[in-house]
């Protein structure tokens, strides 16, 4: 396989590299700050998870086909605009996302289930502001590594309580899944706190921080990723996590939600006076 490549080939959003053999770099780059949306999602994002695994496979088949034990490693990283350093993700393009109402159970659901059941290691490189739906989009990586925002402020906040958007039910799911401390999930969701890198390493939101820009963030990202890479040789690894997510990915095929605080209070209102 030729790298990198380019997804869409026509307008690509994602480019995707492998800079060493049993690593692959997928970068995202619609727009400045990446905001998601269906087209970014399924034209390009799922397509190049896509790319990863099937060259990874590729590799692996090869290696037990020889009977060699030793090589079969493999990690995928995923990182925000690599020409700068402010933002990761802002979140979902809302003006796309609202009027779509199979947005959840047919785009962004899907997506979260193909992180969350990767068959190699996987790590988000945070290089910036992470908002919102792209929050969540990384509490789906096995690994977190954030810049330590020394050179510029950086946060990391789920803000729908303040602008007043309903949580999908994935969210919960996959913050209850990676979030084990009761208190770090209200302020994560209730509260719509802006961690700081030093915040979130403390809450165990993120696994490391780096100090300096984007290809700071990287090369540790890089470095995390040769090091875990090599639990991909037994090709189980996916296969555990589908058991230890059971519970997330059976939510994420049913996905209730009220899809507004007006739905909400209308139901309310006639839940009330049916007992007054």
């Amino acid at each position: 396989m030729s790298y990198p490549l380019s997804f869409p080939a026509q307008g690509p959003l994602v480019t995707v590299t492998h800079p060493k053999e049993t690593v692959w770099v997928i970068e995202l780059h619609n727009g400045l700050d990446n905001r998601l949306t269906p087209d970014f999602v399924d034209l390009a994002i799922k397509p190049a998870f896509d790319a990863v695994e099937a060259h990874w496979r590729d590799q692996w088949r090869a290696v037990q086909n020889a009977k060699d034990k030793s090589a079969g490693n493999g990690a995928v990283i995923l990182v925000g605009r690599r020409d700068q350093d402010k933002f990761f993700s802002n979140g979902l393009d809302l003006t796309q996302v609202v009027p779509n109402g199979n947005f959840f159970p047919k785009t962004f659901n899907p997506l979260l289930e193909r992180v969350l059941k990767f068959p190699i290691p996987t790590i988000c490189a945070i290089n910036g502001h992470c908002f919102a739906g792209g929050f969540m989009f990384s509490l789906a990586f096995d690994y977190r590594v954030m810049t330590d925002g020394s050179k510029r402020n950086t946060w990391l906040c789920m803000n729908e309580v303040d602008f007043g958007a309903v949580w999908p039910h994935s969210f919960g799911g996959v913050m209850n899944a990676k979030i084990s401390d009761a208190q770090v999930r209200r302020k994560i969701a209730l509260e719509g706190h802006r961690f700081s890198p030093k915040e979130a390493l403390e809450a165990g939101i993120v696994d490391h921080l780096v100090t300096g820009n984007t290809a700071a963030v990287l090369a540790k990202a890089e470095e995390l990723a040769l090091s875990v890479g090599v639990k991909a040789q037994s090709g189980v690894w996916g296969l555990i996590k589908n058991d230890i997510y059971w519970d997330v990915l059976e939510g994420l095929k049913r996905d209730p939600r009220m899809t507004n605080s007006l739905a909400e209070d209308a139901a309310a209102k006639a839940r009330l006076q049916s007992k007054l």
